[in-house]
């Protein structure tokens, strides 16, 4: 977007990134209002955790589940600066679907600390992910309990497309729970990961992670 436009369209007043990601949701669920997890203190003011947020919806689409969505992978407020760029500060927003899971009590709290967790590793190495990247956990997604689901994969939001916004392209990337097994099999064989997100897109087309699955 030319700066003019954007001065004409938006005020200081404005979180114009953050408005741009709820549109995508509105349109998901409309009339519905999520829970949303902010941290005590922001970053910006010396806070520990990069994203200003984390919004958790309630999804019936292939089965109940649970959406969530960040914000501050990407850039939120109004910045003339920001104008004109290719990709809004990282490029994208994490969002995860997760199964309820009984011990939560449908309070699935730790998926915000896990997303703050990878937001810590992307602000802190410079490096950022893409469709079909993945990571380890280093134990359970969810501490202290036990599952199978040890590793990351990110995909492509299956229902949320890359958009563009006025400070440049946001992609929505999912995080996806596998198995220990999945892992190491694409560990060592990395150019199998797209068969592996097909596969598990055979019975699960929106790839819900569920902590009770097994590989």
């Amino acid at each position: 977007m030319e700066l003019e436009q954007y001065k004409k369209e938006f005020s200081e007043d404005d979180a114009v990134g953050w408005l741009e990601i709820d549109k995508e949701f509105e349109r998901l669920y409309p009339n519905q209002e999520p829970k949303h997890f902010a941290p005590a203190i922001s970053y910006m003011l010396g806070g520990d955790n990069p994203l200003d947020g984390v919004s958790i919806y309630e999804s019936k689409n292939q089965e109940d589940h649970f959406h969530f969505i960040t914000y501050g992978f990407s850039e939120l407020y109004y910045n003339e600066e920001k104008t004109n760029n290719k990709f809004s500060k990282w490029g994208f927003e994490l969002t995860f679907r997760l199964k309820p899971f009984e011990a939560d009590n449908g309070n699935p709290s730790w998926a915000v600390a896990l997303l703050q967790n990878i937001a810590k590793y992307v602000f802190s190495s410079g490096k950022w992910f893409e469709n079909y990247h993945y990571m380890p956990a280093n134990g359970p997604i969810r501490l202290d309990t036990e599952t199978d689901i040890v590793a990351l994969l990110f995909v492509n939001d299956p229902e949320v497309p890359k958009k563009q916004t006025p400070h440049g392209e946001v992609s929505f990337l999912q995080i996806v729970g596998i198995t220990s097994e999945e892992y190491e099999n694409i560990k060592e064989n990395p150019e199998k990961v797209e068969a592996l997100v097909h596969k598990l897109k055979e019975n699960n087309p929106l790839l819900i992670t569920d902590l009770n699955r097994k590989s």
